[in-house]
């Protein structure tokens, strides 16, 4: 059980801590065009991303791929800029036709799992339990994502129905800033 515990710990760590700020502000991106009424897919989206996510740190930790290290930390806030820019782009639909965030968490999860195996994997290969390694830190990683979804949905449901902010006017807000930001890291971390 203490391998489970310390793993869930480091997933969660991995999407609550400081230096988790792409991760954030993908969840962020994800989630700008929910409400809480949308709670189940909320997370069903966070799920998706999880798996993504799960998927390519797995592999890459039984080494069945590895990538450059440069190219996957500027790839992240790629991802996250596109969600942003999708948002946009969307905000006058909201919730209805925020189906492509589905796929965009999913697959774009694949790249931030990348983001993470490079640390990961070297405690993980040496652990006796890799399995329950993955699971532990999958949990925790979803833990933490439910914890910032809920901030999200929060402050979202305070600024709608207190600010009286309309929602495109919201998610327009919301997903600027994230797009901004995320540009900004791309540009920083250009590997060429």
């Amino acid at each position: 059980m203490s391998d489970f515990s310390f793993y869930f710990g480091l997933g969660w760590h991995h999407i609550i801590s400081a230096d988790a700020l792409d991760h954030q502000l993908f969840i962020l991106a994800l989630a700008a065009v929910y409400t809480f009424k949308n709670i189940k897919q909320v997370l069903i989206l966070v799920t998706a991303f999880t798996i993504g996510h799960s998927l390519t740190l797995a592999l890459s930790i039984l080494d069945v791929f590895r990538f450059s290290s440069a190219w996957v930390e500027f790839l992240i806030p790629c991802t996250i800029f596109i969600t942003a820019l999708n948002n946009l782009f969307q905000a006058d639909k909201a919730g209805r036709s925020a189906k492509i965030n589905y796929y965009l968490a999913l697959g774009f999860g694949l790249i931030h799992g990348m983001g993470f195996a490079n640390s990961v994997r070297i405690m993980l290969a040496r652990d006796q339990s890799v399995g329950m390694g993955l699971f532990g830190f999958n949990v925790g990683l979803e833990a933490g994502q439910i914890v910032v979804v809920a901030a999200i949905l929060v402050i979202g449901w305070l600024t709608l129905n207190y600010a009286k902010v309309k929602q495109r006017d919201w998610i327009f807000f919301l997903s600027s800033s994230v797009f901004a930001l995320a540009l900004k890291m791309a540009l920083e971390r250009l590997p060429f």
